[in-house]
């Protein structure tokens, strides 16, 4: 009987791995719900849809996702060949005409003879659990995926858990932060001190020894002035079915403050247990930053999930004491997200750990963008086809690459997992003295992963 391999969903990830399988001789069966069933943000009928934006970001190489989709080109990655012939104006970012991307996807996937294109919905006309047993299924229905299908992937996960509301908040580089204004400390630990205690204070923050949060005080002035521009900010217009899943636990930081000013300051951001080394006082109000990632590099900010339009989050939040050169890697978001996790669930590879005839990718794996959902699919396909020719070979990026960084970080066990932007943060740091130069610096990590690519 000739091999195959199953792939439920026609998005960027999954259209990849359909390409990449097809490449290497091997039949693929593509499941794709569109046009019979449309998400409530689809309305294109082809694959590959692109809902939001139409750039894929930077095509510099010092950009993490410029390098992202240099690694790409490099694997022959469809996806970055189509867009790259289907670009529009758009300065060093990678913008494309979004219905020519689609259409020519679905062209060139449509006239192989290896891809069979069947459109149903997989949870309701199929089950899931039928195509696992027929051979390696690839799962990248999205962050939008159906009730139904949704529901299976639930059982076969076995996670109480599945649908997820996104409220992120934003994320910075620690490098970005100003500690002449910010410092170390758990909340509660400093409180009480004797004055003679001050100094030897000061010294452990310096040596970082009290490294759990970084703290952004606030004084009065400084604080009233944020919560002024942060109450009349830009947000985000949700979808109906996004605003129906607000609730009191994930209340926005900017709702939040317009239920009065001093809402933050019993909040998120209560200055209790905490005193400024600056003036050995408490504070008016404090921002707290949580590490994000194993190497120390990213920071997100406690209590911040917000709907404000990007450009609003750069101009109010560096408004932060501390924050006011800080460079934003992710931005905070609030909408209708699915995503599984990751870390308890998936290999290096994006195979399932408890069901080997399974990968997932793109989005639903807590991977976030366009580049970054075609990067998982790319490495799932290159996983499904080892394995079917049963070379018992795994294809495993190095991390100094970012392919090989974002496999590792959705895959690392995290207490706070979230999905993820392609970002030199999650990169290992350069060997030797440390390049301050931050173009220097992503020059230089660019140049090791293709070096790393080459060889």
């Amino acid at each position: 009987m000739e091999k195959y391999i199953n792939i439920i969903g026609g998005g960027l990830a999954g259209s990849e791995a359909a390409y990449q399988i097809a490449k290497k001789g091997i039949r693929v069966k593509l499941y794709e719900m569109k046009p019979k069933k449309y998400s409530p943000a689809h309305s294109n009928k082809n694959l590959a849809e692109i809902v939001c934006s139409n750039s894929f970001k930077s095509n510099l190489l010092t950009n993490a996702c410029g390098l992202l989709k240099e690694e790409l080109r490099n694997l022959d990655s469809l996806l970055i060949k189509i867009a790259d012939e289907v670009k529009v104006p758009a300065g060093q970012a990678l913008a494309v005409d979004r219905e020519e991307f689609s259409k020519r996807v679905t062209e060139e996937l449509e006239k192989n003879e290896l891809i069979e294109i069947i459109n149903c919905e997989i949870g309701k006309d199929i089950s899931i659990k039928q195509l696992v047993k027929e051979t390696i299924t690839i799962i990248a229905t999205g962050p939008l995926t159906s009730e139904s299908l949704a529901k299976e992937i639930q059982e076969l996960t076995g996670e109480d858990k599945f649908y997820f509301y996104d409220a992120a908040a934003p994320i910075v580089s620690k490098e970005s932060i100003d500690f002449g204004i910010a410092f170390y400390g758990d909340r509660y630990n400093q409180e009480k001190k004797k004055d003679e205690e001050i100094e030897q204070w000061k010294q452990r923050l310096e040596n970082q020894e009290e490294n759990s949060y970084i703290n952004l005080p606030f004084n009065q002035e400084e604080y009233e002035k944020f919560w002024q521009e942060l109450v009349n900010a830009e947000v985000v217009t949700l979808h109906e079915f996004e605003k129906r899943e607000i609730f009191e636990g994930c209340m926005p930081i900017e709702i939040m403050a317009k239920r009065g000013i001093d809402t933050l300051r019993f909040g998120p951001l209560k200055p209790v247990g905490f005193d400024d080394p600056r003036t050995a006082k408490r504070p008016y109000a404090v921002v707290q930053l949580r590490q994000d990632d194993k190497q120390a590099s990213l920071y997100n900010l406690v209590g911040f999930q917000t709907n404000l339009k990007y450009g609003e989050q750069k101009r109010i939040f560096s408004m932060i004491p501390g924050l006011e050169n800080a460079e934003f890697i992710k931005y905070g978001v609030m909408h209708k997200n699915t995503f599984i996790n990751s870390p308890e669930l998936l290999e290096e590879t994006y195979q399932l750990k408890k069901n080997k005839n399974i990968y997932f990718a793109g989005q639903l794996t807590g991977v976030e963008g366009y580049v970054e959902s075609i990067s998982s699919g790319m490495v799932a396909a290159l996983n499904a086809i080892e394995q079917i020719r049963k070379t018992n070979k795994k294809i495993i990026f190095s991390e100094n690459t970012v392919i090989g960084a974002l496999a590792k970080y959705i895959s690392t066990k995290n207490t706070k997992f979230q999905p993820m932007n392609a970002n030199f943060g999650i990169l290992p740091e350069l060997e030797g003295k440390k390049i301050k130069d931050k173009k220097e610096r992503y020059m230089k990590l660019a140049n090791r992963s293709l070096q790393e690519f080459n060889a």
